[in-house]
Order: C-alpha cells, then sequence, then structure tokens
C-alpha cells in the first residue's frame, strides 16, 4: 500500500466554515474541531449562536452534549467563510441553490465547498454538487457522505464518511482535494475515507431516504424481517442502477455512501424517513405523521426527484417508484406492495436484461393484501 501523506506544497484545511448549525452542522463542527481545526459555524438565529458561544450547548439539536471550545458560533455567513480553507455546506437539500448563491460572492474559487445534504434538487433532476456548480461557478466542491446520526458523531463515537471529488488531471492523489479533507477532518473516533466518484457518493445520499420509507412503511404494516432484507437489497440494486447510468461506480455505492448509509438508515428508529414510513403503514396520514410536527424528511422530497430522474433515462426504479406512489399519489399501501411483489421475475444481476412472467402474480398480489389486511 502506497502512503500518499499529506504534502507541504497542498495548502492545509487549518480554519474551517460550517454552514448550518442543526444537528449534523453541529456535529460536523465538533468533529472538526476535536481534529485540531478552528470552527466557525453560521447559525441564522442569534439565540442558537448566544448558547453555543456561552453554554457550549446547542440543546435544541443536540440535547446536552458538550461541545468543544475551538468552535465559534456566528450569525452573518461573512464571518463564517472569511479566511476559511475549507466550507463545509451542511443545510437541507432544499436549502442547497439558495445557501450557494448567498455564498458565491464572499469564497474564494481555491477553498473548496463541501456538500454535506444529501438529495436531487425537484425539477431540474440536478445533484447537488451540480447545484452548487450552477451557483458557484468554477468552485472546488467536494461531497461528504456516509451512515451518520448526528448525535452520535457530536458524542465522540465512531464514525466513518465517505468524501469524494473529482480527479484533477495530474495532481498527485495524496494533494487532491477529498484527500486533503480527510486529512484535516479525521482525528479520535471520527475517520474519512477518499473517493473521487461524487456522483455515486451523491446517488447513495439520495436514495437511501426513499428506501428506508419503503421499509418503514413494510414494518409498520406488519410484515417482517424477510421483507425489510429484500427491500434493502433490491433497493441498493436500484441504487446502482441509477449511479451507473449517471457516470458513477458500482463499487462506490457498495461503500460507506451506499449501502453503509442504507443499512443505517433503514435499520434504525433514530432515522426519521423509517420513523415516517412505519407512521404510514400503520395507518397514519402524511399530514398526521409526527403528530403533526413540522417534521424534515428527506426521503418524501426525494421520492419524486430519483424517480424523475430515472423515468429520464428510461430506468424502472420499482420500490422508489412505490414510495411515490403511496406518499405522494396517496396509492393504497396493501395494493402497492401486491404490486411490487408481482412484477415479473428477473435475473438479480443486471447484466441480463430479461424478464419472466409471474407464474402467479394474483396470488402474490391477494397473499400481501391479505397480511396487511
Amino acid at each position: 500500500m502506497n502512503d500518499a501523506g499529506p504534502s507541504s506544497s497542498h495548502p492545509r484545511c487549518d480554519q474551517i466554515a460550517v454552514i448550518g448549525a442543526g444537528a449534523w452542522g453541529t456535529a460536523l463542527a465538533a468533529a472538526a474541531a476535536r481534529a485540531g481545526r478552528n470552527v466557525r459555524l453560521y447559525a441564522r438565529r442569534r439565540q442558537t449562536a448566544d448558547e453555543i458561544n456561552t453554554t457550549r450547548r446547542n440543546d435544541a439539536y443536540l440535547g446536552p452534549l458538550a461541545l468543544p471550545d475551538e468552535i465559534t458560533a456566528v450569525t452573518a455567513m461573512d464571518d463564517a467563510v472569511r479566511g476559511a480553507d475549507a466550507v463545509l455546506l451542511v443545510v437541507p437539500s432544499s436549502a442547497i441553490r439558495e445557501t450557494a448563491r448567498d455564498l458565491e460572492n464572499c469564497v474564494p474559487r481555491n477553498v473548496p465547498v463541501v456538500i454535506c445534504a444529501k438529495g436531487v434538487e425537484p425539477g431540474s433532476g440536478l445533484l447537488l454538487c451540480d447545484v452548487v456548480a450552477e451557483e458557484m461557478p468554477d468552485q472546488t466542491i467536494a461531497v461528504l457522505s456516509g451512515p451518520t446520526f448526528a448525535d452520535e458523531v457530536a458524542a465522540d463515537m465512531p464514525t466513518s464518511v465517505c468524501i469524494a471529488s473529482s480527479p484533477v488531471p495530474g495532481e498527485p492523489v495524496g494533494e487532491g482535494t477529498a484527500a486533503q479533507l480527510a486529512l484535516a477532518l479525521s482525528a479520535g473516533s471520527f475517520r474519512a475515507y477518499v473517493s473521487d466518484d461524487p456522483v455515486g457518493v451523491e446517488i447513495g445520499g439520495a436514495m437511501k431516504n426513499v428506501i428506508a420509507i419503503a421499509c418503514g412503511i413494510s414494518r409498520g404494516a406488519g410484515f417482517r424481517s424477510n421483507m425489510t432484507a429484500a427491500l434493502i437489497t433490491r433497493g441498493l440494486a436500484e441504487m446502482t442502477m441509477l449511479a451507473t447510468a449517471l457516470g458513477g461506480r458500482a463499487e462506490t455505492v457498495a461503500g460507506l455512501s451506499g449501502l453503509g448509509d442504507l443499512t443505517l438508515t433503514c435499520s434504525s428508529e433514530q432515522s426519521r424517513n423509517l420513523r415516517f414510513g412505519l407512521q404510514l403503514g400503520a395507518g397514519t396520514s402524511r399530514q398526521e405523521a409526527f403528530g403533526g410536527a413540522p417534521v424534515i424528511v428527506e426521503g418524501v422530497r426525494n421520492a419524486v426527484s430519483v424517480t424523475d430522474l430515472a423515468r429520464k433515462h428510461g430506468l424502472s426504479l420499482p420500490i422508489c417508484e412505490a414510495v411515490r406512489a403511496i406518499v405522494h399519489d396517496h396509492a393504497d399501501i396493501g395494493t402497492t406492495l401486491g404490486d411490487l411483489w408481482a412484477q415479473p421475475l428477473e435475473f438479480e444481476s443486471n447484466a441480463h436484461d430479461t424478464t419472466f412472467r409471474h407464474p402467479d402474480a394474483n396470488m402474490a398480489r391477494e397473499r400481501i393484501e391479505e397480511l396487511i389486511g
């Protein structure tokens, strides 16, 4: 194994700006601080910034967890990014374009902007790295993703992520943007792996929330572990199909940002997407989920944007389409899952594009609906 090591010719990432003081932004700020970086954390609300600076806590998002002293919270975006060696963009996917537009005039082109949200933009069908590229032309862009719950990162529990950036021809591997960011953020329990496939990393992050809703619906409707395992496995196949169609690599989807994040999100009720699906499966309406509280469930938005993108490329994503039908088109859960199980049989590998008529599709549908009923 070759040890690329940090290069003295490449600028170090000593000053990190984190845009977004929610749970994930604050957790990443804590990880960066524990890695020895000086961190300025942008918060929209003055109350949040004052609480972080005076009590070393962000109670609304992370409860009583103590935050490192190296974090300084600010309420002006200009102050956050001034002198920064890297900018972590940690806002909901729906706010990425607007936030990138706000940053366009205050972040130098050679300072990497690291997208730490997950999704596909509705309407345009753009991955978030492409959204930022439109608003910040010629900007250095990277993507950070992986199986992470913010409270565990903030509590310094063992966590691995993947950081991806597009390779620059002729640039030594150890001097690439992703490698330098991994070196800057890895310390203690936080470990970053490096990738040169931002497309594959983004697709995994965008689709895992949709598959988690499917798993939640299944469990909430009374189905057991076999169906959950099938949904996770075939969901991974749908991820791989879309990622490779867009130029990503299957091996990336099999890594932390794909399989790793999918496994976490589909197996733990800490996941808002899984909990949302559980409520739908148990008969709660979309509007009544979480007691009617305005909880952001990224998979709801991405069920549409991901399937729109797949349709544009002539791809069929049955699980994601089922989630879209249930969540957005008010489709009956039993009928929709029954249709999913009654699809034509096919090769598990994408190497063969052949299907076989289901020998008893009606029985498959009837059994699913009987089990729910």
